[in-house]
């Protein structure tokens, strides 16, 4: 009984086992070893073990077997240092070979067990091809940050400058100075929070080194990529504002579904949302309508990003489409903290936070584009909101432009 248990033990097993004699005879092999190394058991029975030893190692593994029957010992090979076996037809491959012995009748037999390490190292080495993407990642990251606070403190100086030439005005001097420290406070805590992310999981990254921990290396791999997109949401805010003040944005206008748009966004930032959290569309409007669809969606994403960021978990948030022979109307209905009434006096100025929204993250532009965008569209806007019964935001326009009126 026990030697059929035994035996189907060394024929079912998942690594290769090889029993032989003192003088390296084999004398019995799994089926894996077999497939393994290519050859039939009748062709390695009977055979030395250097028949699966590289050619130019033959000898030193000669000498190799007579010192360990000298002083036989249970010891693994390969681990820190590379080790191929051959195959039946002269092809190596990496491998970890582990030792044992056992005597009968005297008699020194050495068992020897063999995993093909082929897969491990190439995981390995993609292991190692991805540990060094995300340095070249952070690295250009950080070169690119630098070069954009770079460009801010360019900036700011201009400013600076120029409150020299604004002097005579206090009251605009003012301004430029509480300007000026919302954009750093604001700059610096935006910018630092991503940045220590990022830092911190590319750290914690050179840890996790082994197959079973990739779950831990996409999480801060997936940390990272979202800080970097928040990175760049900002630049781009910036870049908008730039270019807003410089002229360089235009209206285009043309015809197109504004129910089909609006879906479009709000499936898109479902991956925004937190837990419990929806976005819900009420229409009352069929045909198209004529304005800039690129400008309109990037306002109605900005509108419902921050219905999404002040609204609590399991909220509902609310778009209303209405359209008229000569009107469209688009309002975005939140239930979240809203704001006092002191705050909405500078609702559209840039880099200001309402006084209730100072720990979550935001740069202060949004809505100060929203209505720079809406200004070129010959929109307007209607901002109703109460602390903690949450915020209106409607936008209209009149179908003046549309070639079909």
């Amino acid at each position: 009984m026990i030697t059929d248990l035994f035996s189907a033990v060394f024929d079912n097993a998942t690594i290769g086992i090889i029993l032989s004699n003192s003088r390296g005879k084999m004398l019995s092999v799994s089926q894996f070893a077999q497939k393994m190394f290519g050859y039939t058991e009748a062709e390695m029975v009977g055979q030395t073990i250097e028949l699966l030893v590289p050619d130019s190692l033959v000898n030193l593994h000669k000498g190799l077997r007579e010192s360990f029957n000298a002083h036989p010992e249970v010891r693994p090979m390969g681990h820190g240092r590379d080790l191929h076996v051959k195959r039946k037809d002269g092809s190596l491959f990496p491998a970890e070979v582990s030792l044992s012995y056992f005597y009968q009748d005297q008699e020194l037999y050495i068992v020897a067990y063999i995993i093909d390490t082929t897969y491990k190292l190439e995981a390995e080495r993609a292991l190692i091809a991805q540990k060094n993407r995300i340095e070249q990642l952070n690295a250009e990251l950080e070169q690119k940050v630098a070069d954009r606070t770079n460009a801010l403190m360019v900036t700011l100086h201009q400013l600076e400058v120029s409150k020299d030439e604004l002097s005579k005005a206090l009251t605009t001097e003012r301004e430029l100075g509480e300007l000026k420290s919302r954009f750093v406070s604001m700059a610096s805590h935006e910018f630092r929070t991503p940045l220590s992310a990022i830092m911190t999981s590319a750290d914690l990254l050179n840890k996790y080194t082994t197959t079973e921990q990739q779950d831990k290396r996409n999480r801060h791999i997936q940390r990272i990529k979202a800080s970097v997109n928040h990175l760049n949401d900002i630049l781009e805010e910036f870049l908008s504002v730039g270019k807003l003040e410089e002229g360089k944005i235009e209206a285009s206008y043309s015809l197109f579904n504004l129910y089909e748009l609006v879906s479009t966004v709000v499936t898109d930032m479902q991956g925004m949302l937190k837990p419990g959290q929806t976005i819900q569309i009420k229409r009352d409007c069929t045909g198209k309508v004529w304005l800039d669809p690129s400008l309109v969606r990037k306002m109605l994403v900005n509108l419902l990003s921050n219905a999404v960021k002040y609204s609590r978990e399991n909220q509902s948030i609310r778009v209303n489409l209405q359209c008229r022979d000569d009107s469209v109307r688009i309002s975005v209905q939140d239930e979240g903290i809203g704001m006092s009434e002191d705050d909405q006096k500078h609702l559209f100025e840039r880099f200001y936070r309402a006084k209730n929204a100072t720990t979550i993250q935001g740069t202060g532009l949004g809505l100060h584009i929203v209505a720079q965008y809406l200004a070129l569209l010959n929109g307007t806007i209607d901002f109703q909101s109460h602390l903690n019964h949450g915020t209106t935001v409607t936008l209209s326009f009149r179908h003046e432009n549309d070639p079909a009126h």
